[in-house]
């Protein structure tokens, strides 16, 4: 299958898209952060911890959504964001679940392993390190497939990690930048609270959007395998 360009050019579409919809980005931002505050306020750590993802996640699909639409030429406003997170409240929750698993076991395991002595525990803290680095990257385009209406949320993830496998270099240059955008805005929690769902959403679809629509009708065909699971 061909992509519509690199990684790049995906960057640089990105940031003229952000420069132009700066006010809905915001917004949008600011609608999914609008569940932490609660959250992180008023209701007991350990509740919040497990309320994050399922409720945190499904916005970030609507916002991803929103984008998504738009790319269409469809409707992408403040209640489409709420109305595609509201549809995709279950795929969504779900993913959040799965995200928050593997941040546990990494958590788990460098508290486990990193208060003790020798090779053996730092090597086995760095393996499920990397077993779970991958595991993150392989998803990638889980959220952006089913928003697509190509698959549900498990065959989605079957047919996100083929993906992984078809473009690694792309996958991991893209999940990278992820990365390093969410560092740089957690810097500030304001800068998070007002940018982060926004930019991340328009990269992700994007980013997404450059694997799974290539122009070429045969590998069209064969990236919509999935559709109809």
């Amino acid at each position: 299958m061909s992509k519509r360009g690199g990684l790049g050019e995906v960057l640089v579409r990105t940031g003229r898209d952000l420069y132009h919809e700066i006010v809905r980005v915001a917004g949008y931002s600011l609608l999914s952060s609008a569940v932490l505050l609660p959250l992180l306020f008023f209701v007991p750590t350990t509740i919040a911890l497990a309320l994050l993802p399922a409720l945190y996640a499904p916005l970030v699909y609507g916002v991803i959504a929103a984008f998504h639409r738009r790319a269409e030429g469809k409707p992408w406003g403040v209640r489409t964001v709420l109305a595609e997170a509201a549809r995709g409240f279950g795929p969504a929750a779900v993913f959040g679940l799965l995200l928050a698993a593997l941040a546990g076991i990494l958590v788990s395991s460098w508290w486990y392993y990193g208060g003790q002595d020798g090779v053996l525990p730092l090597t086995l803290a760095v393996f499920q390190t990397y077993f779970v680095a991958m595991a993150l990257v392989s998803q990638f385009y889980t959220l952006p497939l089913v928003i697509s209406g190509r698959c549900g949320v498990f065959r989605a993830m079957g047919e996100s990690a083929k993906l992984f496998f078809r473009h690694p270099g792309y996958t991991v240059g893209a999940f990278l930048q992820f990365v390093v955008v969410t560092i740089a805005l957690l810097a500030t929690l304001v800068g998070f609270g007002v940018l982060w769902a926004g930019t991340i959403g328009l990269f992700l679809q994007k980013a997404a959007a450059n694997v799974l629509e290539p122009e070429d009708e045969g590998a069209a065909q064969e990236e919509t395998t999935c559709l109809g699971s």
